[in-house]
């Protein structure tokens, strides 16, 4: 008995004398700073009984730096590249450089308990590309750039016009479907989604040059994909001859800011605090939808194999440090440490080499296709199927497909790794500071290929997508007209290497 409760009364002495746990119950009058998760997972609310409604403005200011290096397939027989037949891709043709000055805006606003409503306007007040020479690449142009036989594709340096612009507006909902905060055995949890708008000029592909390199005379800055001559006259055909003719006055175009498309975005994340940590996860995923008014209209074709923006998929890890906080003076200091993998589908994107092929005067390149094949109105079946008495010719009355600068970009990788310091100085303010490095998995840039398969049942449609038989030929696709053999077949496709981006910002928030 005695000893029974000597110890009860130890361990309540001890209980007593103990140190006061996070999880422990809060005052009603005890300030709301632990309430609030990390910035990953923080929802501003309404309806609370001490605080009826919420309202977050941010001001941010980023700056981006990125640097890559394209590289060529060839076949050319020399050290460092191949002696041995075989195709390599390790042709050095430029230096890309692009930096990016962007203005973020953010609105959060409470809509109920745990329900917000996001609106975002990124603001990019200048973004400059360049690609110049690597490892003497500019000195043997008409090498690493070649085109058909007698042209090349573009000059170098070669460097883009300053784009400036609204990126997107984007309208979002997010829902915390647990709050740690209300149920300490519970981790915070939140679902939302976002829609991002174009409301801004389409980019459309442009030079700084106005000198053309396969054609004599000016050309203008941003030609219209149907202006073959780059001289801000459209490319019409002749009713009768079929022959290629000069119509009406284009003009020039604006170099543009947004991608032209309509984007949704959904995400998750969860985390939950344990005393001065905060770990989460999550994911995220972004689909994008072209526009009529952007130049992606032009590639859904019947047989375009891909004719729609890449798909973007995204884990996030991470962790929140809390290493100093005051309640009673609504302050604390957090530190984030994030990692996000992105995995980027396969699809038509504005690659490093956009406006250098889309401003392009090479004839291969400003030279419509046309989207179809017809029979051949003059195939003699008597005589055997062959370049001389083919089964199918191209249809002169299909679409003129232009080439826009959009290209067929390979599927990759994308590994990102940033940090960033929140000063929350007071009840209404906090100031975040952050920096990133991404890094980004070598892919092909003109990935296109010459043929569809999902449509091999028509041999008089099939154009040069045949197989030889015993009988004739066989149908292996049709032709996809945003196939370009100067740039898409193998041994002479691009790609891009050693891809990295530096990234820094700044970030006001003030918070009624």
């Amino acid at each position: 008995m005695r000893l029974g409760a000597g110890l009860t009364i130890a361990v309540g002495l001890l209980g007593v004398a103990g140190p006061a746990s996070a999880d422990e119950p809060r005052k009603v009058t005890e300030p709301s700073v632990l309430r609030e998760p990390a910035e990953v997972t923080q929802v501003v609310d309404a309806f609370d009984e001490d605080d009826p409604f919420d309202l977050h403005l941010s001001l941010g200011y980023q700056h981006t730096w990125k640097g890559a290096k394209i590289r060529r397939e060839t076949s050319a027989n020399q050290p460092g590249l191949t002696t041995g037949g075989y195709t390599s891709d390790t042709m050095n043709v430029a230096d890309y450089s692009e930096t990016t000055s962007r203005l973020n805006t953010r609105a959060a606003i409470g809509v109920y308990k745990d329900i917000q409503l996001v609106f975002r306007l990124p603001i990019i007040l200048s973004n400059k590309r360049k690609l110049e020479g690597l490892d003497g690449s500019d000195k043997v142009q008409p090498v690493v750039l070649a085109g058909a036989p007698g042209e090349q594709l573009f000059s170098l340096p070669f460097e883009s016009p300053t784009r400036s612009g609204i990126e997107y507006l984007a309208v979002g909902l997010d829902f915390a479907l647990m709050n740690q905060f209300r149920d300490l055995t519970k981790p915070t949890w939140v679902i939302g989604f976002e829609g991002r708008f174009s409301v801004s000029e389409p980019m459309h592909a442009c030079s700084n040059s106005t000198k053309g390199l396969n054609q004599p005379g000016p050309q203008k800055k941003c030609a219209h994909p149907s202006d073959i001559n780059r001289n801000g006259l459209k490319d019409v055909t002749d009713p009768t001859s079929g022959d290629s003719l000069e119509g009406e006055d284009l003009g020039e175009r604006d170099p543009g800011v947004s991608r032209g498309t309509t984007g949704l975005e959904v995400h998750t994340y969860l985390s939950k605090r344990i005393k001065y940590i905060e770990p989460y996860g999550g994911f995220r995923a972004l689909f994008e939808f072209q526009n009529d008014d952007s130049d992606y209209g032009s590639t859904d074709l019947k047989g375009s194999l891909v004719n729609h923006p890449p798909l973007q998929g995204s884990i996030i890890m991470g962790l929140n440090v809390i290493p100093w906080e005051v309640r009673d003076q609504f302050q604390r200091v957090t530190i984030d440490f994030r990692f996000t993998g992105t995995y980027r589908s396969e699809g038509r994107d504005y690659s490093e080499l956009f406006d250098a092929i889309g401003s392009s005067d090479a004839p291969s390149l400003r030279m419509p296709t046309y989207a179809s094949y017809r029979a051949n109105p003059t195939f003699d079946p008597t005589a055997p199927d062959g370049p001389n008495n083919p089964r199918s010719v191209v249809d002169p009355n299909s679409q003129r497909v232009y080439t826009t600068g959009l290209t067929d970009v390979q599927q990759h990788g994308i590994y990102s790794f940033s940090t960033e310091l929140t000063w929350q100085a007071g009840e209404y303010v906090k100031f975040s500071l952050g920096g990133g490095y991404t890094l980004v998995q070598s892919h092909l840039l003109t990935f296109d290929q010459a043929c569809n398969p999902d449509f091999s049942d028509d041999i008089t449609k099939s154009g040069p997508c045949k197989n030889t038989t015993a009988t004739g030929y066989s149908a292996t696709g049709i032709p996809n007209p945003n196939y370009r053999p100067t740039i898409n077949t193998p041994g002479r496709r691009f790609k891009v290497d050693d891809s990295h981006a530096f990234d820094a910002w700044l970030n006001a928030t003030v918070m009624f």
